[in-house]
């Protein structure tokens, strides 16, 4: 059953229509959370009291940091005996302690280094030994198969010949 041509019109119109709307809607949908954040982000940017005036100049208050700075860092670690020796160390000793320090970890390193490489070597040997053993079983068994198929050709010739004299005879 068709339809009458001007229902078809109809029917294709509320299609395209219906087409139209679901494609506006999923539009909306998947730019209009962005533009949503980004509206909300712009609101709450903005301050809302306005902004503190001050009017104390910068001037006053240099000196005073730079005392505090100072005398902080005279005093530092002058109660602690650890502290105190650290801050009399020149700067060559600083730098042969650094040294010094370091040279210990690269031969730290060095020795976890060798006990590895030995560790591997070990385990190198023992997959070598493993390794002959199963070489060694497999000649055993190549050999075997060679010497089971050549007394199989054997046992099968002495068979034909059995069975050629049992014919003669008339078995």
């Amino acid at each position: 059953m068709a339809y009458p041509p001007d229902q078809a019109f109809y029917t294709k119109g509320v299609l395209r229509l219906a087409l139209v709307l679901v494609g506006l809607s999923l539009a909306g949908y998947i730019v209009g959370p962005s533009r949503y954040w980004r509206l909300e982000w712009n609101s709450t940017t903005q301050a809302p009291c306005p902004l503190c005036v001050c009017n104390c100049s910068s001037e006053d208050f240099l000196p005073v940091h730079l005392e505090i700075i100072n005398s902080s860092l005279a005093d530092c670690g002058k109660n602690d005996p650890d502290m105190k020796e650290e801050m009399e160390k020149d700067f060559v000793a600083l730098l042969s302690e650094e040294l010094n320090l370091r040279k210990a970890v690269a031969n730290d390193t060095i020795e976890q280094t060798k006990a590895l490489v030995r560790d591997a070597m070990k385990t190198c040997s023992h997959y070598r030994r493993e390794a002959e053993k199963c070489s060694a079983g497999v000649e055993t068994c190549e050999e075997a198969r060679q010497r089971a198929e050549r007394e199989l050709a054997e046992e099968v010739k002495l068979s034909a010949l059995w069975e050629k004299r049992a014919r003669e005879h008339g078995w």
